[in-house]
């Protein structure tokens, strides 16, 4: 039966993890960026075509201080030591999200890892990085009031596919899937325009004990619906 083409993940549950096992939340963060390491790979093996995970939200940055800190520090030093196996295991590496904001030796990672795997032909990892969709539709409109305003593009052009466009997914197809783990059942801010259609699975394991095998519980799932799109 079909794979979905385009997995997303909500990634939630490290700090409720750390604070089960008494450990600082931090550590749950630690052991959340090892098990997105093993469902990367896990679905480049299974062949998916885009995998997009929930890293860090615009939302994010209201928690404390010194937790942003670790969390940014995580992320850079995690994108430090995948570098290489990016490259090699063929992964094309994106980012969406307001990656300006970022701090300057972040963003330059971001970039050069960009950069150096566009060629790459396999599975398509996209990290969403101070990200939150409703201000990436905002964005959007005003870009297409923009064009409207310089180049007279009208309502005649204006379009689902037009406004899709204008998005940071632009070169990815819609999720098929969205995976929350944690049990929470709320999207929180994540490609609402992009899931219009996608299935959703909800597991209450928290993330970082999310496994192979539980992907393969949440694919099974997936590949017992009945996609009907509104029909």
């Amino acid at each position: 039966m079909a794979l979905p083409r385009h997995i997303a993940i909500i990634m939630d549950g490290n700090g409720r993890w750390a604070r089960r096992k008494g450990l600082n939340r931090i550590m749950g963060h630690r052991s959340g960026a090892k098990t997105a390491d093993k469902i990367t790979e896990a679905c480049a093996r299974r062949g998916i075509e885009a995998l997009t995970l929930y890293t860090f939200s615009t939302e994010n940055w209201k928690r404390p201080k010194k937790e942003v800190d670790a969390l940014m520090g995580l992320i850079e030093r995690t994108l430090s030591e995948n570098e290489k196996k990016i490259k090699s295991n063929n992964i094309r590496f994106n980012v969406i999200g307001r990656i300006d904001e970022l701090v300057p030796s972040l963003r330059e990672r971001i970039r050069r890892m960009m950069a150096d795997s566009s060629s790459n032909s396999g599975m398509v990892l996209t990290l969403a990085l101070n990200y939150g969709s409703r201000q990436e539709i905002l964005e959007a409109a005003k870009k297409a009031c923009e064009k409207s305003a310089e180049k007279g593009i009208g309502q005649d052009v204006f379009s689902e596919e037009y406004f899709s466009g204008l998005l940071y997914t632009s070169d990815l197809p819609d999720p098929d899937f969205v995976i929350r783990t944690s049990g929470e059942m709320r999207l929180s801010n994540f490609l609402l325009w992009q899931t219009a259609y996608a299935e959703i699975y909800v597991t209450d394991t928290l993330w970082p004990d999310f496994s192979a095998d539980e992907l393969d519980k949440a694919l099974e799932d997936y590949q017992r619906r009945d996609r009907r799109f509104g029909e």
